[in-house]
């Protein structure tokens, strides 16, 4: 079975470092260097993760390795931080922002874990759960749909000089 910790403050610095290292070894291939600094330099600080942490509205949470100290997997949701496309309703929503896994631990039951997770979360918060994806990310859009998401429409997503067409879905609670 795997578990599923609530984030505390004092993860902030291992999170940020692997959030960096999942983003790095799925994405890290498509992006001039140049871009790709720029934009993790930014992108998931310790502190803004540790303030996001603290924030009722926000909630991160974490699969430990059998002896608890480094991370499998982790999902972070919190409120919209992207326009929706029109006639998509942004009242009583919320936003699952990332869901990451490692490399040793996918196909293990983590990614399972966590989005069963964040949709009970979720639910308990809104009604409806908007995530954006990669459009060329066909795993994870796989996984999405299975779980009962549903693309409804494109987002930038700018990674420095560079944007990208992401998916957006939806996820009636």
């Amino acid at each position: 079975m795997t578990i599923v910790d609530i984030a505390a403050p004092a993860d902030a610095d291992a999170l940020s470092a692997f959030a960096e290292a999942s983003f790095v070894a799925t994405f890290g291939h498509i992006y001039d260097p140049a871009d790709l600094a720029i934009f993790l330099a930014g992108w998931n600080p310790p502190h803004r993760l540790a303030a996001q942490i603290a924030d009722p509205d926000w909630t991160l949470a974490l699969v430990r390795d059998a002896g608890g100290s480094g991370i499998l997997g982790f999902i972070k949701l919190g409120p919209l931080d992207f326009d929706l496309p029109a006639g998509q309703p942004a009242e009583d929503a919320t936003e699952l922002h990332q869901l990451y896994v490692g490399e040793t631990a996918k196909g293990t039951g983590v990614a399972a874990a966590l989005i069963e997770w964040g949709i009970a979360w979720a639910r308990e918060r809104a009604s409806i759960l908007y995530l954006s994806v990669f459009g060329e990310n066909r795993r994870a859009q796989a996984f999405y749909r299975r779980y009962g998401f549903a693309d409804v429409g494109r987002n930038a997503f700018r990674v420095g000089n560079h944007i990208d067409e992401d998916r957006i879905w939806r996820l009636d609670l």
